[in-house]
């Protein structure tokens, strides 16, 4: 396989009202791994989801060792010898190792499946591997690192020509990080083409050779390892960048509503400190897998954290729970709103008093006379577009569910809001009037936290912003002092 190639020819795709893919053209070699940069929207998912059989290109070809390759699903790119590894796994989490390796693959002996030789091919793949891990193992015991391995064995079984791994350490510490990296160098020995997407800078010289980068789903173009110092990087993702400056109206008191000392959560996040005053938006930044989520989760009590403090109202708390936390005046609008954030059985206004139920029931039951002006206030305020406050909350556009998500919470009078990834899903419009409610919050005093992926809009919103990398806080800038390509050099750097 040393002259393999996948080669793209103007392959384009298009959504109803944008351009997702627009004559990208490449060649991948074999023997090489090619990292795969974009900011989000860019058109490097969509490239790699047209190559892998998922998504129909609009027109353009593409060729494997010169000959067409049209795959229609991704069961025909395994057929064809393309194999991706997604963020998101596919285990089954009951079954085993072996058996998530080879599932649908099973030896039969007669009618019935023979386990032994089943077990010994699935540990023959993963010795190939070079994994360590027991192919009767149950996935649901296995560290992220190690089902990250499961799930590449999986897609080495079927022999692939190229592998397309997609944020693959985003969830893993650096121990399995470097595991991983192992099997990768282990599959380009074997000339395997591996296209690699990543937010993290700081990789690229430890794995990649090569470094494409998609903007507006144009190729701008593929630079050596050698070539791709971070400013290089950023300019080629982002083009002339404009620099967007805070809301300038904005005041912030010298009032410290919530302070973190230490927190630590094994694996995730360390020795994380900061101080939130009233009025204040505090940014903080990141690319995928630094730790920003799970530390707003953390603090929260979504998730638990295993040392450190938590100060609010002068009070310490060493371990948080979100029963706790809502009574001491925190609320969060979560990264995943349609089953975080959201009941999707239930209607708009069900949706709207959730966080408040007990200040709008009586004796354990709803009392809708109570209830009438938490929902007129929060639809009024954050001008909500709906027909019926009795429809289902699947009625109601993205922004709007959003809406309903945050009006939610402000219905507890909260002193605190955490806002992850706010805009995650909506229109412009509808991210701009997420925006106007942020700052009203605080010209009311409220304090919020933003963490968002898209950089320029802590730019636009924020007063300070933190950045975070591999679980650490590492900086502290303030919109007035850095431009958006330096922002996202300090998160992407190493």
């Amino acid at each position: 396989m040393d002259n393999f190639k996948l080669e793209v020819q103007n392959l384009t795709k298009v959504y109803p009202g944008t351009i997702a893919l627009q004559d990208f053209s490449a060649v991948f070699k074999g023997g090489n791994v090619y990292a795969l940069l974009g900011k989000n929207g860019s058109g490097k998912s969509t490239l790699v989801r047209c190559m892998s059989g998922a998504t129909p290109p609009t027109k353009g070809k593409m060729f494997i060792n010169g000959m067409p390759l049209q795959p229609k699903s991704p069961i025909d790119g395994f057929s064809s010898g393309i194999a991706s590894v997604y963020q998101e796994l596919s285990l089954i989490r009951d079954l085993s190792v072996g058996e998530n390796i080879l599932l649908g693959r099973f030896f039969k002996k007669g009618f019935t499946i023979d386990w032994k030789r089943t077990y010994a091919k699935a540990e023959e793949i993963l010795k190939s591997l070079h994994i360590d891990i027991p192919v009767t193992a149950k996935v649901r015991s296995l560290s992220v690192g190690q089902q990250q391995m499961v799930e590449i064995a999986k897609a080495m079984s079927f022999n692939p020509s190229v592998l397309i791994l997609d944020e693959p350490t985003s969830a893993l510490a650096q121990h399995e990080v470097e595991s991983l990296f192992e099997v990768v160098r282990k599959l380009k020995a074997q000339s395997v083409v591996i296209i690699y997407i990543t937010h993290k800078l700081h990789e690229l010289k430890m794995i990649a050779d090569y470094v494409t980068v998609v903007r507006d789903g144009l190729n701008v173009g593929t630079i050596t390892i050698q070539e791709a110092e971070p400013r290089r990087i950023v300019e080629m993702m982002f083009g002339e960048i404009r620099q967007i400056s805070p809301p300038a109206n904005l005041e912030v008191s010298d009032e410290v509503t919530l302070e973190v000392r230490h927190l630590t959560r094994k694996d995730v996040f360390e020795d994380i400190n900061f101080k939130l005053y009233k009025g204040e938006i505090l940014g903080i930044a990141g690319m995928l897998g630094s730790g920003r989520s799970e530390l707003l989760r953390s603090i929260f009590g979504a998730d638990k954290f295993e040392s450190g403090e938590i100060i609010i109202s002068h009070k310490a708390l060493k371990k948080s729970d979100i029963l706790i936390m809502k009574k001491m005046g925190l609320a969060m609008t979560p990264e995943n709103r349609k089953e975080e954030g959201l009941v999707q059985a239930l209607t708009i206004r069900e949706n709207l008093s959730l966080a408040s139920l007990k200040m709008i029931g009586s004796h354990g039951f709803l009392n809708k006379k109570m209830e009438a002006p938490y929902i007129n206030e929060q639809i009024t305020n954050l001008q909500i577009k709906l027909v019926n406050v009795e429809n289902s909350i699947n009625s109601l556009s993205g922004g709007n569910q959003q809406k309903v998500v945050i009006g939610n919470w402000l219905s507890t009078k909260p002193k605190v809001v955490f806002f992850d990834e706010p805009t995650r899903g909506i229109d412009v419009q509808a991210k701009q009037q997420v925006f106007n409610i942020m700052w009203q919050l605080s010209q009311y005093g409220l304090s919020l936290v933003f963490v968002s992926t898209e950089l320029e809009e802590l730019l636009e919103v924020c007063h300070r912003i933190l950045i975070m990398k591999q679980g650490r806080i590492s900086q502290e800038v303030v919109p007035e002092k850095v431009s958006l390509d330096q922002l996202y050099t300090l998160c992407m750097g190493a």
